[in-house]
């Protein structure tokens, strides 16, 4: 089953599809066909194929007379799986045959391990064919280690987050990408902060934390409030609990009935896109508690929660 760091890989490309052509462009020096416009249509080949052919996304590039020009197969992969080398010629074969124009396959591979394996020729048979993946892996990937410059690439720099966290640079490349989480709304900026911190090692995550609790301490503020408070957490819990409770109740006493309504409703709604991103599902009994919630630091507490569930019963104890 596809993991959440696997699903939000794939919906980055999904919300920006212009993404994948620019980067294959701009990282991997490969020459794409001018285009005016790219778009994400189907992705299930299964018409000429078996249905457990389903690539993760399909883009189709189009010029300005709206011909087609190329057609991306974008797979997430995290983990070598041996089967991908015989689905994928498949898949740039029946795309290529569907939509009449030249297909590849583009692969986002974090580790560097399976990006090199992604990588590898696929021999189609005697020498006499071959599919080249094109990889998008720690090695094409840059280092973003400028505030300004993951504030203007921030879906490059949670890429780059994932792909250099753990490195010589890796404390500075995380700053960099969830400081720039701070211009998303709440929703993705949980995901994205998922995505870099469930791909960090113990001592990469000590790190960080240190570095929180050190300007914690110096009255520094480190990270945009809401990537602060997913930071916040262990012993770095117990010394903001206070303080955090007391903003909470500050705001409700000066927020209107409108602006709490607002809030309220913003709030549900974003917890159940992340139940939803999640691939986590819900009774009746449970949705209808989520919708019947009145409470700002209830909300606040399952949100959180959703950070590592697996069941709606972890989300909203």
């Amino acid at each position: 089953m596809p993991t959440l760091e696997h699903n939000a890989l794939v919906e980055m490309f999904r919300e920006h599809p212009e993404l994948a052509p620019r980067l294959l462009a701009t990282l991997l020096h490969v020459e794409v066909p001018p285009h005016a416009s790219v778009a994400v249509v189907e992705s299930s080949l299964d018409q000429l194929i078996p249905v457990e052919y389903r690539a993760d996304l399909v883009l189709e590039l189009r010029d300005e007379r709206d011909a087609l020009v190329l057609a991306i197969v974008l797979e997430v992969q995290r983990d070598v799986d041996p089967d991908k080398k015989f689905s994928w010629p498949a898949y740039v074969a029946v795309v290529r045959a569907r939509k009449r124009c030249g297909a590849i396959v583009l692969v986002v591979a974090p580790d560097a391990g399976v990006a090199a394996w992604a990588a590898e020729t696929i021999d189609l048979g005697l020498g006499r064919g071959h599919v080249e993946p094109l990889v998008l892996g720690p090695a094409a990937v840059p280092e973003i280690i400028d505030p300004a410059d993951a504030e203007r690439e921030t879906e490059l720099a949670v890429l780059s987050a994932v792909a250099h966290g753990n490195g010589p640079s890796g404390l500075t490349v995380v700053q960099a990408a969830l400081a720039a989480l701070g211009r998303l709304d709440q929703a993705h900026a949980m995901v994205y902060f998922q995505v870099i911190w469930n791909g960090l090692r113990e001592p990469m995550r000590q790190a960080l934390e240190a570095l929180v609790m050190e300007r914690q301490i110096e009255g520094e503020s480190t990270f945009p409030p809401s990537i602060q408070r997913l930071i916040d957490r262990g012993k770095l819990e117990g010394m903001r609990e206070g303080k955090l409770e007391g903003m909470r109740e500050g705001e409700l006493k000066g927020m209107r009935e409108g602006e709490l309504k607002g809030k309220l409703e913003g709030k549900r709604d974003t917890l159940l896109r992340l139940l939803a991103r999640a691939g986590i599902a819900l009774t009746e009994d449970e949705s209808a508690r989520i919708q019947a919630c009145t409470d700002v630091a209830t909300l606040d507490r399952w949100l959180e929660n959703v950070l590592g569930a697996k069941t709606a019963a972890e989300v909203l104890s």
